[in-house]
């Protein structure tokens, strides 16, 4: 643990102007409030503060951010107020610990939704000072580093799936990519420690079998650049056990097919020997296709500047190169904490760098509570980037998988409200076409356009689904208003009374409703009944019902019963033909997550396919009995699905057991399987696995290619 003198001492060695006795002040004040409490590991708890406080002087940050560091669990965790701080140690201080603080001290309904309200202030905190969003990330690293003092294995999964879902996308938005990476790793060891195993054991028997192979290629490289004149700085490392398993799953390759489990950086002095190193590189050795990326060009939106290229380097290694200059590695490495003005004393949010931030402010505004907001907020996160362009040339950068409606609404979003269609680079397109890197997209508009519930299926950015949901549920409400007003005028009249706001108006505080109109879409949404709304207005009136004949069973259960009741294994699909008989085609075998389409057969109802089967090909010239259908899986508890693969095991003993206990640990089940080829050292086979969805298959897939015993595997198409 570092001790107080310490830290003072590497405070000053970076910031000069740093207030000593501030952070003297900090460290005891601190120490104090915390007393005698302990942490589950059973250290003092003020060893977490200082930890912290620790991990943020190797960013360089200002001092204010470091005493905020040291007092950022003082409100939440003791009887320290805010106002308290405020008079010790001012109000810039005092806003950045309000905005770490969690609301632990408000009750909800729900861990969910307190968790979404928590992410929700935080985001607004870190809107207006972005030093509030790095205590936060240092104070979840330090948690991570302790995750495993905590008995409760449920309570480990869950803070490890929130750090791989929020927190790390967010130190990578902010170019923090050492703190992402650990928060990655960390979280990967607790959510799948049997896949993160298996690739330390490969990593390992690649370094026995290696010996200093990083050194004798460092070697060579460093002269190769010599020789050319180009003097470059070479490190070299290997990729972590979930950056590799990441890769393995997204690119859908084995472990062997990885051009970069070991990555050198080459550090050079200038742009210019940066693109000279890379002819050199791809001047002596043969280039991996597809590998190179040129990040100087064109920036990632966290200010992340470099060239990667793949390439077959010495001794025929398979390796990345990340070309870059110091100033650009000093940016990769710490990201916006490189860039930090002592000066300017405050965390402005107004860069180009902060877009992200931004649009998660608007989606703030359009979503209609903290957990639709967290939601939506996760979407946002994507890792995976395509960079397109306007017309004029701007630079928009989108998650993979994105449509021309996400590009429309990250253009702005009036542009997203009137888009009706879009021209990918000059050739008019589907606007549920997939995005790719480079494309040139036009978005064409019209002042009638409003936005289409189905986009909703197919939008992939949290901003584009957050306006649509916000548009269904204006238009709802309307629709709900007319409604409700008709039934309590129905409802007046049947009474002998004529309807009037004013006379509703009189009793809106027995309903808990804020407004009339509001009172009335809740008796068109049918969660007030009209008749009790008269009831309230003119008590006493309320008519006698019909006694109920016990024996007669109202319609309208009979119908929930037939749509509910009797086939618990349906499947919902959205588009289909009430009534209409559906199944799944044994060619494409669609799981939810899919692309799918419906299409209708004589005698068997509707066929769902994947929008990619072979199949479809033969009703090309029969548009009429295509159907546009999607999954609906909102809100309903998994169900068992059956996805095929393809795979080839070694033919050596215990190899289909390994097969099997793989499946097994990541919640498959194994419903059949064929061997189609046999030869005295592979096995060929096809095996139908039940798994919840598309998501659950790739982590199937992935945890195999992940296993010795497994020569590939893919999924079985036709």
């Amino acid at each position: 643990m570092i001790r107080q003198f310490q830290l003072v001492e590497k405070v000053k060695s970076y910031d000069p102007n740093a207030d000593e006795d501030a952070l003297n002040r900090a460290y005891v004040f601190a120490t104090k409030a915390h007393g005698s409490q302990t942490r589950l590991s059973g250290d003092p708890y003020f060893s977490h503060p200082l930890e912290v406080a620790g991990i943020l002087t190797e960013y360089k940050v200002d001092f204010s951010t470091i005493i905020t560091a040291l007092l950022h669990d003082t409100i939440e965790d003791t009887d320290t107020s805010l106002d308290q701080i405020k008079g010790h140690f001012g109000g810039d201080v005092a806003r950045l610990v309000d905005g770490v603080t969690k609301l632990t001290r408000i009750e909800f309904q729900s861990d969910q939704a307190k968790q979404a309200e928590n992410f929700r202030k935080f985001v607004l905190a870190m809107s207006e000072d972005i030093r509030v969003l790095l205590v936060k990330l240092a104070d979840r690293l330090h948690n991570m580093r302790t995750l495993h003092y905590i008995a409760d294995a449920e309570k480990r999964r869950r803070i490890a799936m929130e750090t791989m879902d929020i927190y790390a996308p967010l130190a990578e938005r902010i170019g923090m990519q050492e703190m992402k990476t650990e928060l990655e790793d960390l979280a990967f060891a607790e959510l799948n420690p049997e896949a993160r195993k298996s690739i330390l054991k490969r990593l390992e028997f690649l370094r026995e079998r290696g010996g200093d192979l990083v050194t004798r290629i460092i070697t060579e490289l460093t002269k190769l650049l010599a020789d050319h004149g180009v003097k470059a700085a070479i490190s070299g490392r290997e990729k972590t056990p979930y950056s590799i398993w990441n890769k393995m799953q997204h690119k859908e390759v084995a472990f062997e097919q990885l051009a970069d489990i070991m990555a050198f950086r080459v550090v050079v002095d200038t742009v210019e020997d940066c693109y000279r190193a890379l002819g050199v590189a791809h001047g002596a050795y043969p280039v991996v296709p597809n590998r190179f990326k040129d990040y100087i060009s064109t920036p990632k939106p966290n200010g992340y500047r470099s060239l990667h290229t793949g390439v077959f380097g010495p001794e025929r290694q398979r390796i990345e190169l990340q070309i870059r200059t110091a100033e650009m590695h000093d940016v990769a490495e710490h990201g916006v904490a490189a860039h930090w003005n002592y000066k300017q004393g405050s965390g402005k949010t107004a860069g180009p760098q902060y877009r992200w931030l931004r649009e998660l402010l608007e989606i703030l505004e359009q979503a209609s509570g903290p957990e639709e907001f967290l939601e939506h907020t996760k979407l946002e996160m994507f890792k995976d980037q395509v960079f397109c362009f306007t017309p004029r040339g701007d630079l928009i950068n989108l998650p993979r998988g994105a449509t021309p409606v996400d590009f429309a609404y990250a253009v702005h979003s009036e542009v997203g409200d009137r888009c009706v269609g879009a021209k990918i680079n000059g050739r008019m397109m589907p606007l549920r076409s997939e995005l790719r890197n480079g494309d040139q997209v036009e978005i064409i508009t019209s002042k009638a356009q409003t936005p289409s519930p189905t986009w909703e299926r197919f939008v992939v950015t949290g901003k584009a689904r957050a306006r649509i949901r916000r548009f269904i549920r204006l238009q709802e409400r309307d629709q709900y208003l007319k409604l409700g007003r008709a039934m309590l005028q129905r409802a007046f009249r049947e009474e002998g009374y004529e309807y009037s706001d004013k006379a509703i108006d009189g009793v809106l505080g027995v309903f808990s409703q804020p407004s009339v109109d509001d009172l009335c879409a809740r008796v068109g949404a049918g969660l007030l009944k009209a008749r009790d709304v008269v009831e309230a207005v003119f008590p006493g009136t309320r008519k006698k019902t019909k006694k109920v004949d016990d024996k007669v069973v109202p319609l309208a259960r009979v119908r929930g019963k037939q749509a509910g009741e009797g086939d618990k294994g349906a499947v919902s699909i959205k588009g289909l033909i009430p009534g209409m008989a559906m199944h799944f085609a044994g060619c494409c075998h669609p799981l939810p997550g899919d692309r799918i389409v419906g299409i209708v057969t004589t005698g068997k109802g509707v066929t769902i396919h994947t929008i990619d089967c072979d199949t479809l090909e033969n009703f090309v010239n029969d548009p009429e009995r295509w159907l546009d259908v999607s999954w609906d899986v909102d809100g309903k508890a998994p169900q068992v699905h059956v996805g095929r693969i393809q795979l080839t095991v070694q033919n050596v003993p215990g190899s289909l057991g390994e097969l099997s206990t793989v499946i097994a640990r990541n919640e498959g089940n194994i419903s059949n399987l064929k061997i189609t080829n046999r030869t005295p050292e592979f096995f060929d086979m096809l095996i139908d696995i039940e798994v919840r969805d598309v998501k659950h298959l790739t982590n199937v897939i992935a945890a195999l290619r992940a296993n010795p015993a497994i020569n590939a595997v893919e999924r079985a198409r036709g």
